[in-house]
């Protein structure tokens, strides 16, 4: 594992492959291994995959309190300096997807291409806020084992636990292993977070939406929302997958995203 240091906050980040650099940005209560089969495909087809954990989860500082998705995007833009990369491609899922669209707010002139799973654009309602903030008293109460075993069938598809259980496994540990403060951090930061429905319009690189057919977090109409709200974007829903379609259906995922790489590859690496 490598680290990258500033004002207090270690991130962990993973940094495998050359060439175009493609940045991918866990959800929430998840870490950066949430994206393995990406980086074991991506770095070996060439391309650079970085893979920070976010502040809070799975090797970083854990920071009490409350994180806005402006601290998590700030923190990836300064972990991007450090390793020299200005412009790059840029991928979420769930509250990755989130971080990901407020970087673009902020960061918009360093980013090549979006990719954008998973996730939805609007502001939390009224109803979700309080729920955000109630759920995080709860996990700094109980810990995250018995919200981990609730919410498992939502992330990975019933069907999925029961014909992949190496994944289901995996996500479950994830979940189970994130930090209480850091995750309670989180939920209070995106209970809190900006309306980014009208900023898909001004999106203008190429931008790739992907989604589960069978997500409940983040149903296929929210996806469609942000298709069609960014000019030009490419739709992909992946059959037989919920919230993690990355894990649940890798191939079919890394199809998707592998062929909107390539569209955005440069001059150098088009031969590879």
């Amino acid at each position: 594992m490598s680290t990258w240091s500033s004002e207090g906050i270690t991130l962990g980040y993973g940094d495998e492959g050359s060439g175009d650099p493609l940045v991918l940005v866990h959800g929430h209560p998840f870490d950066r291994t949430m994206w393995r089969p990406q980086v074991e495909h991506f770095s070996r087809a060439g391309w650079r995959v970085i893979t920070p954990d976010l502040r809070g989860y799975g090797e970083s500082t854990v920071v009490p309190g409350k994180t806005k998705l402006e601290a998590f995007a700030r923190d990836i833009a300064g972990l991007l300096d450090h390793l020299g990369v200005d412009r790059f491609i840029l991928g979420g899922l769930s509250m990755g997807g989130q971080i990901v669209m407020e970087f673009h707010r902020l960061f918009p002139g360093r980013i090549r291409g979006l990719l954008l799973a998973d996730t939805f654009a609007a502001a939390e309602t009224e109803e979700g806020r309080t729920w955000r903030y109630e759920m995080a008293e709860r996990l700094l109460r109980e810990g995250m084992a018995g919200y981990a075993e609730e919410v498992l069938p939502k992330m990975v598809a019933p069907h999925n636990i029961q014909a992949l259980p190496a994944v289901a496994e995996h996500v479950l540990a994830m979940m189970s292993g994130t930090s209480p403060e850091g995750a309670a951090a989180a939920l209070r930061g995106r209970a809190e977070r900006p309306d980014y429905t009208d900023m898909l319009r001004e999106i203008a690189v190429p931008t790739l939406v992907v989604v589960g057919s069978d997500d409940e977090f983040t149903p296929v109409e929210d996806a469609r929302l942000i298709h069609d709200r960014v000019p030009d974007a490419t739709l992909a829903i992946i059959d037989e997958a919920a919230h993690m379609p990355n894990l649940e259906r890798p191939a079919e995922f890394n199809a998707a995203l592998g062929r909107f790489l390539d569209s955005l590859a440069t001059p150098a690496a088009a031969g590879r």
